[in-house]
């Protein structure tokens, strides 16, 4: 007997699960973001956009950061981006360093 069954069974292949920051294509994680709304009682009702909004929101930022620090630390002719670099790129940065100051 030969290992095949008998009968065509048709079954709908199951797809990968994916996590939110997956489906988002965001590195931050939406799940903890939407664990820390619900607890800290901010709303009594969160739409499900709302922690991927919010988890986006601070990766969007720190893409540019670290952009600019990149730019600066290739500009000092260096590899690696270092804490001068990220304050160098911040200071240069009008809005970034009004958005960070105090």
């Amino acid at each position: 007997m030969s290992g095949r069954r008998g009968r065509c069974y048709s079954y709908r292949r199951r797809k990968c699960a994916l996590s939110h920051s997956g489906r988002a294509e965001l590195q931050f994680p939406v799940s903890l973001v939407e664990r820390l709304l619900r607890e800290s009682c901010h709303a009594q009702h969160l739409s499900p956009s709302t922690p991927v909004f919010l988890a986006g929101v601070p990766e969007y930022l720190m893409a540019n950061i670290l952009d600019l620090a990149g730019k600066e630390a290739l500009s000092n002719h260096k590899m690696r981006i270092t804490p001068e670099h990220l304050q160098r790129a911040l200071d240069s940065n009008q809005h970034l360093s009004r958005l960070l100051e105090g």
